[in-house]
Order: C-alpha cells, then structure tokens, then sequence
C-alpha cells in the first residue's frame, strides 16, 4: 500500500485528518459520542500540486480552506440553544442558509489573513522602522526585524497557550501528531500505542508557519526598495512564495530524516512545545476515528 503521509490539525473538540484528496473530521459531540464526517477534495493531481513551490502556494490556500470549513463544522456541535435547528428548514431555506454560512466562513478567512499579516508582518516591518535612524545597513534591519517577527508570534502563542479553549485544542493537537507517528511507526492504532507515541512531528502547521518567518528574515534582506510603502507591498506580495518555499522544506523534512534535515526541522520541533500537548484517552480516541476514516492503517502495516 502506498503511503503520501497523513496530514492534519485540531479543530474545537476534534481532529481533522487528511489522505490524499479525502480527509474526514471527527468531533466528540456533548454527549461524548464521536461525530465523523468524510468529504474528498478538488483534484489534487492536476498540475498545480506537482510544480515545486506553486504546488505549495496551492496547498496553503487550500488547508486555509477547509481548516476553516472544518472549523466551523466541530463548532456547531456547540451552537447555542437558540440556534437555527436545521432539521425545521425547507430546502430553500437550507439552501439559503449554506449560502450564508459559506459567506461568513470566506468573510471570517478574510478578516484572519488581514490581521495576521497586520500582526505578523506590517507590525514588525513599522517597528524596525524606528531603529531606522541608527541602523543604515539594510540587511541588518531587515534581520532585526525578523528577529522583532518571530519573538512576537512566541510571545502570541505563548499567551493563547494559557487559555483553557486554546489549551484543549492543543491537546487535540497532540492527540492528532501521536496518531500519525503510531501509523508511521507501523504499529497498531490503539489507545495504548498512540499514548506512548510522540507528540512532536516534523510535517506540523506550527514548524511550517515558523520555517515561513525564518525564511522570510532572509529573502526579505534582498529587498532594496527606497519608498516605505512599495518595501511593505514587495514583503506582502513574496508572502505565498516564501509559503510555496516553506512547504518545499516541510514536505523534504517529512520523507528524510539526516543531520541536515533534522537541525533545520529542530526549531519549529521546539515551538511545538507550545502548541502541541499531551492529550487524554477520549481525545485519542477522536483522532483515532479520524484516522480510519480516511486510511486502512492495517493494510498499511500488514505491508510494511
């Protein structure tokens, strides 16, 4: 049997996993019963996913997408009692809903990307701006300002850890992580195999996002632009770019493990620290469900 890897993330309550263009999204519902639901993707064959960097480009747009979608499914396990009950709806007005929904879903990713990149990187770019005076090597203040990004996305992350929600998704986070390594480690999806496994895994969203901004400190040292404004808009504009690189490097990461690798790939492992923790038995279990939905670990180990 072949095996791509399987990818994933924690959404409220749950974990989504991914197989090639199938992924599935288990969620423990209130009354601790496991919801799962499987959906395929577009075409991931098509050109756009085999050309180096742009397949990564595509591939980042695309986790937005549906950790969005899967996102907003695990929450309405928790609506309010005063939310629509869907069941009471005609098509028309199902339909109308979806519509909506889906409106809110693209608005709300909007919205994100906005302050993220506000956040994480107008932010930064501004605050070297001050040292503007005092500095005159553009490489310099270009390095010091991706030291000003990274520490601000630890310190972010290092808040957000605290919070009970955040906290328990990144148990799912961990729960998530500890049922990939059991399936690549060849042994049994069990409870007890998954516990014993590691939480850490070198293809997770936290080392990408981390490898964006490492990578970011250096190819944005090349840019040369004399006018503040068009310098931000160069750094915004290579943002997908420096994504499609990134994700070059998590996918290298993931396929080979040497010396080379593994000293690039420690510093997103470290961050993970933060957002990546141990998880309890019935988040297992999630993650677990999550898994076979979307792969035949068995077969996957009886041809090992």
């Amino acid at each position: 049997m072949k095996y791509s890897g399987i990818g994933g993330q924690a959404v409220m309550e749950g974990v989504m996993m991914r197989n090639g263009s199938k992924y599935a999204v288990a969620v423990r519902k209130p009354d601790h019963k496991i919801a799962v639901d499987v959906k395929n993707t577009k075409d991931i064959n098509n050109i756009w996913h085999k050309l180096p960097i742009v397949r990564g480009m595509v591939s980042f747009v695309d986790s937005l997408v549906i950790g969005l979608s899967t996102l907003m499914y695990s929450a309405s396990f928790f609506e309010e009692e005063d939310a629509v009950d869907k069941s009471t709806l005609s098509a028309e007005e199902l339909s109308h809903l979806e519509k909506k929904e889906k409106a809110e879903m693209g608005g709300t990713l909007f919205v994100s990307f906005v302050l993220a990149m506000g956040i994480f990187f107008a932010l930064p770019y501004f605050i070297s701006l001050l040292l503007d005076r005092y500095i005159t090597s553009a490489p310099l203040l270009a390095f010091i300002e991706g030291i000003i990004r990274i520490s601000i996305f630890i310190g972010y992350v290092a808040a957000i850890s605290h919070m009970e929600d955040i906290r328990r998704t990144f148990m799912y986070h961990g729960a998530e992580h500890k049922c990939i390594n059991c399936v690549e480690s060849g042994l049994p999806l069990t409870v007890e195999n998954v516990r014993k496994s590691t939480r850490f895994h070198k293809r997770c969203g936290t080392s990408f996002i981390f490898i964006v901004f490492i990578i970011s400190v250096f190819v944005f040292m090349f840019i040369s632009f004399d006018n503040v404004w068009l310098k931000l808009f160069a750094r915004l504009l290579l943002i997908p770019v420096i994504a499609g690189i990134s994700f070059e490097f998590i996918r290298l990461a993931g396929r080979y493990d040497n010396s080379v690798v593994n000293v690039f790939s420690k510093p997103g492992l470290w961050l993970q620290k933060l957002t990546v923790m141990e998880p309890d038995d019935e988040m297992i279990e999630v993650g677990i469900a999550s898994v076979e939905a979307v792969f035949d670990w068995k077969e996957f180990i009886n041809d090992l």
